[in-house]
């Protein structure tokens, strides 16, 4: 016999709680005890685990739920599946954990990631362009078809899943434009913001919600409800402190007015941020500083401005970190900016531009235009809400709200780090479940594409109904992920002309003439089955696995998505060609029927998995094997089903790119 006490001086901690071991029982077990108004840290691991209450009141809080666990209560969590246990008591809440590894449910919970909840409402941003220009193909290939692909795998696997983005009119960017072109800001930002929709829209990129906070009739009033509720909790104040101003006029100098160091890693940066090393910056501390208009140096003043102190919500944000899908990329940020020990950020600035606070000691003043982003992001769902008949509203987020934002690094600071902090702040009983896909930059002839320097090759150069899928295909395939990659036009000309004509189209236009040969173009039964028709339908079902999770929300990446996809078509090439090589043996017609429907069957699944990332391509490819539309992404390898008509044998996909030449080739520039 084997018998076991909790013994609460024996319990460490563990977990953001108090625990201890259990040794000598079947499985790896521990006693847990969590004090009144405590909880566990959010976590995951390998095992299974049963949990048991034996005394108080607690609940478990599981993706949006919270589930009530009192005495006698037992809850069985999956490998790798995020859990957290609370005290909703006024004593302590003591529980048995038991655990073990299952080799088994391990695999089948690495194999498929958990199916999206149909009821839970996923809004995801693609972050608000900045209408100072048009979109370039920086921009495209990185926030907007990341955010559009993710949005339609949601939706062909039920989900509720928008896109929601928006015209970032109140950047300081678009008031130096304006004042470069003697038009009055609103006016650029109206413009370009246009421009903006229209080149989404070329892209195939069409979000659910648009806002235009410039012109928007309620986002004004929102924003300085939203910003009272800031300084109501009592952490964010008006503080006196160093400031720098143009030397001529005496007008104060904040982002696209002054340039320098970077005070962290020494890269030429504006002030405010570093799009570099990622962290902020306090504009007086810059190296070297110099006005932008003018090149002179810039001389120190006072100015008052609500400022918050981060460096206090060290914790807060790495405990948000715990929830959601935070890349390495963004937690390492976090770690390096708290590591000042003093960390006050500006909320406001001196301008002209912009939405003031409603509280007196603004006046003079401006919601800087990143902040304000934390509070447009929710009233974009409310707007949402609107058009859908939803009851959504920005000023009660709920915790059944699942975010996901898609964002450049040079943004990395204000979503993953500062808008945690002031959502706490504004909402403390929200804690909200935010996904983070971030990406690098993408350059041009070795240079990030940059609107302010006009070093780009923008959208509506490139961009037609007959290039839409090609341009989405290349930038998803070589999209920066990870590290920065490269366009040239050359290259993309390859992929078009090499890869998507001449292996892709070339391909599914033969298959098609042989279908239309040898079995009146229509799809034939299956005969009989060898070796190599199982080594390849194998090959496709691990192909399908492969983009499944390569398109999930744990494991994203456009760029294997492309890949996969492209290997679909490349494993079908080959083992055509290898099964061509018996054609014409009489004796092995059988095996040639089994062959031409598994290549009908490589094509269905192309046109299903490609769907996300070139939509235009996918309906083209479905209807040309006699599908009727492509809904729901497939759980399985299936064939075209036999008898139906197939019409590949004319079908063009593709078009070489007849005006490359008008396709601008830009040469590196400097900063």
């Amino acid at each position: 016999m084997i018998i076991r006490r909790y013994q609460a001086e024996a319990l460490g901690d563990s977990f953001g709680i108090q625990m201890g071991g259990i040794d000598g029982l079947a499985t790896a077990a521990a006693w847990g005890r969590v004090s009144p108004g405590g909880r566990t840290v959010v976590h995951r691991h390998d095992e299974t685990e049963q949990i048991t209450i034996v005394s108080g009141d607690g609940e478990f809080l599981v993706d949006d739920r919270r589930i009530p666990a009192g005495p006698g209560t037992v809850a069985v969590f999956a490998p790798f599946e995020p859990h957290v246990l609370g005290n909703a008591g006024d004593g302590d809440l003591i529980f048995l954990t038991q655990y073990w590894r299952d080799a088994a449910q391990v695999s089948a919970a690495v194999r498929g990631e958990k199916p999206a909840d149909p009821a839970r409402p996923i809004f995801v941003f693609s972050t608000p362009p900045t209408p100072n220009g048009d979109l370039h193909l920086g921009h495209l290939s990185g926030p907007y078809l990341g955010a559009d692909a993710y949005v339609r795998y949601q939706r062909m696997n039920g989900a509720q899943a928008w896109h929601l983005t928006g015209s970032d009119d109140f950047q300081s960017y678009v008031r130096d434009l304006a004042r470069q072109e003697q038009r009055a800001p609103g006016e650029t930002a109206a413009h370009f913001s246009a421009e903006i929709a229209a080149t989404l829209a070329l892209m195939d990129i069409e979000p659910d919600q648009y806002t235009v906070t410039g012109t928007d009739p309620d986002y004004r009033r929102g924003l300085r409800e939203f910003f009272s509720k800031l300084v109501a909790s009592g952490r964010i104040k008006p503080v006196a402190g160093p400031a720098l101003a143009d030397p001529e006029n005496g007008a104060y100098l904040y982002e696209v007015d002054v340039a320098g160091g970077c005070p962290v890693c020494a890269s030429s940066t504006r002030g405010n941020i570093c799009e570099q090393c990622g962290e902020p910056n306090a504009v007086v501390d810059l190296l070297d500083p110099i006005t932008a208009v003018s090149g002179l140096t810039p001389v120190p003043t006072t100015v008052t401005r609500f400022a918050l102190p981060l460096h206090e919500f060290r914790d807060a944000v790495r405990l948000h970190h715990r929830f959601g899908r935070v890349p390495a990329r963004l937690r390492e940020l976090a770690d390096r900016v708290f590591r000042r020990e003093r960390l006050d950020i500006a909320l406001t600035h001196p301008s002209d531009w912009g939405i003031p606070p409603a509280e007196s000691e603004g006046a003079g003043q401006v919601v800087w235009v990143w902040p304000e982003m934390s509070y447009g992001f929710l009233h974009g769902i409310q707007r949402l809400a609107e058009r859908l008949g939803a009851g959504w509203k920005a000023s009660a987020p709920q915790p059944e709200w699942k975010l996901v934002h898609f964002f450049g690094y040079d943004n990395s600071f204000y979503h993953s780090i500062l808008y945690p902090a002031l959502y706490s702040l504004a909402f403390p009983g929200w804690e909200p479940d935010i996904d983070y896909h971030v990406n690098e930059f993408y350059l041009l002839a070795g240079e990030k594409f940059s609107t302010s320097r006009r070093h780009a090759i923008w959208g509506k150069e490139i961009l037609s109904p007959d290039s839409v899928d090609a341009v989405r295909f290349f930038l998803a395939g070589t999209r920066a992920e990870r590290t920065r990659t490269n366009f040239t036009t050359a290259e993309y000309e390859r992929v078009l002309d090499e890869q998507l004509i001449g292996i892709w189209q070339r391909w599914l236009v033969d298959l098609g003439c042989r279908v239309a040969r040898r079995f009146g173009g229509r799809a034939p039964e299956a005969g009989s089955w060898t070796a190599e028709h199982l080594a390849f339908l194998r090959r496709l079902h691990l192909r399908l696995d492969a983009t499944t999770a390569s398109l999930g929300p744990d494991g994203f990446s456009l760029r294997t998505t492309a890949a996969e996809i492209d290997g679909i078509v490349c494993d079908a090439v080959q083992f055509a060609a290898e099964s061509g090589q018996l054609a014409d043996i009489a004796t092995l017609d059988s095996e040639m029927r089994t062959s031409i429907v598994l290549e009908l069957t490589a094509a269905k699944l192309l046109a299903a998995v490609s769907a996300p990332i070139m939509p235009r391509f996918a309906a083209k490819l479905d209807t040309a094997l006699g599908g009727h539309g492509l809904r729901d992404w497939p759980d399985t390898v299936e064939p075209v089903p036999a008898g139906s008509s197939i019409a590949l044998s004319e079908a063009v996909f593709f078009r070489p790119s007849r005006d490359a030449a008008a396709i601008p080739v830009a040469e590196a520039v400097s900063p």
